[in-house]
């Protein structure tokens, strides 16, 4: 029978995409000079959380500098606390989701509890966009690992990108999604016949996070929304 370790392990194992894999591989021998002592991970960067998750957090992709250098989704992207990753860790962990407030390595003690760390590309993409073609090939994941989470009761998306990819999965799984698609908006919820609703947020990133798009108090409210889907 099919595990979440053996979905990591084919996804760690994956080279549908030649200009990712070798973008990757290229940050990964050149590293960025503040992390030029560590070895970086420069693989496709498999899942993390809670196997029993009833919260399944969807981003985008990797950090050049984030995630490939971890291999962790959602780790490492600063050690200023104001990165995308400290920034999703502080919020669970206000929302008693997460044991500690930061996620800076791989193996610094983060635990999540009911949530499940994912994202629609799996490879660092060169100036965080992915083209279609590649966010497709790692589309194709996603009805595999929603198999593998049965307790799910909504599914947090990151940003656009994230949001409109989990329409198109869910379309491809043969769920009715109508036309207009619904829209992106912060704090959003969607609910469709057979599938997981789809709470959606800004993104984590310093652009949003920095300029008050996303505040903290934003990002506590989508959490306490998620749990009360979780619970209800």
């Amino acid at each position: 029978m099919t595990t979440l370790a053996d979905f990591n392990a084919d996804v760690i194992a994956c080279t549908k995409c030649p200009r990712l894999r070798d973008y990757c591989l290229d940050v990964a021998q050149k590293k960025k000079k503040q992390f030029i002592t560590d070895t970086y991970w420069g693989l496709p960067v498999p899942s993390f959380g809670d196997p029993q998750a009833r919260i399944l957090v969807m981003g985008l992709a990797p950090a050049a500098h984030g995630s490939n250098r971890t291999g962790r989704p959602f780790t490492g992207d600063g050690t200023d606390g104001m990165g995308t990753s400290d920034f999703l860790a502080r919020a669970l962990w206000r929302v008693g989701l997460a044991n500690q407030p930061t996620a800076r390595q791989r193996a610094d003690g983060l635990v999540l509890t009911d949530v499940w760390y994912s994202a629609i590309v799996r490879c660092a993409p060169p100036a965080n966009k992915p083209t279609r073609e590649e966010t497709e090939n790692c589309g194709q994941y996603l009805p595999r690992e929603l198999a593998l989470l049965p307790n799910l009761k909504v599914i947090v998306t990151l940003g656009k990108l994230s949001f409109d990819q989990m329409l198109r999965t869910y379309g491809a799984m043969g769920i009715a999604v109508p036309r207009p698609r619904p829209k992106f908006t912060h704090g959003g919820i969607v609910q469709l016949d057979g599938a997981i609703p789809l709470l959606a947020t800004y993104h984590a990133s310093r652009q949003n996070t920095q300029t008050g798009r996303l505040t903290e108090a934003m990002l506590d409210d989508v959490f306490e929304k998620a749990l009360a889907f979780a619970n209800g």
